[in-house]
């Protein structure tokens, strides 16, 4: 894995790695529907991030776009069906990564950070609005912005 996990648990890295996914869940499963739509869009993000990046996130985008919809369907399983229960664990997990940032080279944090709020943000357009078009639903627009996590340039 990475150079920069060196200095993480094990339960840290996991929690890196499973970000992406968890971001996908919580946006698309915010107004407490997770469509197929949302989960193609999720699936595409990563798996650009895996092929545009020149930095150290494209070896981190390749191991976490292997098989992620299955990934995310076995993730999913494990909360409460009610989007509300579930998007406060998933919160509560994702802030957890405000602890994990810190411990890792700071310019690959700024970059996984930036690229986790794009993926948020893509999932997000990928079916609100009018007609599903280009717009942020009212439920996805609380946590779109992923106001859990802490920009790491701030530590």
């Amino acid at each position: 894995m990475l150079a920069e996990f060196a200095h993480l648990s094990n339960p840290e890295i996991e929690l890196v790695l499973k970000a992406p996914i968890l971001i996908s869940i919580l946006i698309a499963g915010a107004d407490g529907n997770i469509d197929r739509k949302e989960i193609q869009e999720s699936i595409k993000v990563a798996q650009k991030n895996a092929k545009k990046s020149k930095t150290r996130l494209m070896e981190f985008y390749q191991f976490v776009g292997e098989d992620f919809e299955d990934k995310l369907k076995i993730l999913l399983a494990n909360y409460p069906s009610s989007a509300s229960q579930r998007s406060n664990m998933v919160v509560q997990e994702l802030a957890q990564l405000n602890h994990v940032f810190p411990k890792i080279d700071r310019v690959f944090a700024q970059e996984l950070y930036g690229s986790i709020k794009e993926i948020a943000h893509k999932i997000a357009q990928s079916s609100g609005g009018l007609m599903g078009i280009r717009s942020v639903g009212e439920e996805e627009a609380r946590y779109v912005n992923l106001p859990m996590i802490k920009d790491p340039s701030t530590y």
